[in-house]
């Protein structure tokens, strides 16, 4: 009796211990779930962030900015942004890096409708586009001009909220609107499937780095076991949503009940094909390639605008990156 008592006792002794040994771990997310951020509830769900010693809230933010002012103040311990916000941000005296990549390939895009489409750059001189001021889309667009031989002069821009961008182009309020290819369905749930035609800017010459997983310089010095830790099982999330996207839907959908599947399935699948690229593929998912990344730097230094420029070095690290193979075979 006594040894079954003991017994009992030391087991509800090391359950404490493993409890108490749980790093509570805020992520800022870049805004309200959507499909692409369902491999942070599938690390979740699968016990990746437990598994580590990590006790992971996942927090929704209005924006790269929101997000970066969470982390660089200590109201999160990581979270998600633009690369070109966060750069911008160094620029401007935040103590963030960037430590890891989301999509490899730029999501930077414009929309317009079928029936007055945008296909192709030339296409936007003479036409109307909204964005807000500080989006990546109207930051980078001097860049993506000179790449392509577009006479700025004749580009309207008018600032517009987020939220409105997608009722100002289903509404015809405006020719196109700057804005991820990742928010398709969304804009096709407003306009009507097949009515909305898209201008990735990676297919036409410009392809900097866009979602990045950033930390602080506080989070760096005193918690780099634990922003190791929470990379890798990121990335193992990501890992699992690449080999098999409907179970990862639906493990997202569990969580988030308030996700819309039959939208955010397709915007979940645009992501991954950003992410299924050779440098992946060779380095493992979210690494950091130093020429792309220099090379970001140097079109956000040119075209921001900042008040000072930014030095790379001081934009990211690879200290905490930990290899996670894609999978050898993915749907």
């Amino acid at each position: 009796m006594k040894r079954t008592l003991s017994l009992a006792l030391a087991a509800l002794i090391a359950g404490t211990g493993t409890a108490s040994a749980q790093e509570k771990f805020t992520f800022a997310l870049n805004w309200f779930a959507v499909g692409d951020h369902a491999a942070y509830w599938v690390a979740l769900d699968k016990g990746y962030y437990k598994a580590k010693g990590l006790d992971v809230t996942l927090e929704n933010s209005k924006g790269s900015g929101d997000s970066i002012a969470k982390v660089d103040t200590g109201r999160a311990d990581a979270g998600l942004a633009d690369a070109a916000v966060v750069i911008a941000s160094i620029g401007r005296g935040t103590t963030i890096k960037t430590v890891g990549m989301v999509f490899d390939k730029t999501p930077l895009n414009i929309f317009s409708l079928k029936d007055k489409p945008l296909t192709k750059p030339k296409d936007l001189e003479g036409k109307t586009l909204g964005a807000p001021p500080g989006d990546s889309q109207r930051q980078m667009f001097p860049a993506f001009a000179k790449v392509n031989g577009i006479d700025v002069s004749k580009v309207s821009w008018v600032n517009i909220e987020p939220a409105a961008k997608i009722a100002a182009v289903a509404e015809k309020r405006m020719d196109g609107v700057g804005d991820y290819s990742t928010g398709l369905p969304l804009y096709e749930k407003a306009a009507g499937k097949g009515n909305v035609v898209m201008m990735p800017w990676a297919d036409f010459g410009f392809d900097m780095y866009s979602m990045s997983i950033i930390a602080s310089a506080k989070t760096m010095k005193d918690r780099p076991a634990v922003l190791k830790a929470f990379l890798e099982a990121s990335y193992m999330g990501w890992r699992d949503v690449m080999a098999d996207p409907k179970a990862a839907m639906e493990i997202f959908k569990k969580r988030v009940p308030e996700v819309d599947v039959e939208v955010m399935t397709p915007n979940m699948l645009i992501g991954l094909g950003l992410m299924k690229t050779e440098r992946y593929a060779k380095n493992g998912i979210g690494w950091i390639d130093s020429k792309k990344m220099c090379d970001s730097v140097d079109l956000v230094n040119t075209y921001m605008g900042l008040p000072k420029k930014v030095e790379c070095k001081d934009t990211y690290s690879t200290d905490f990156f930990t290899k996670v193979a894609m999978p050898s075979t993915s749907n």
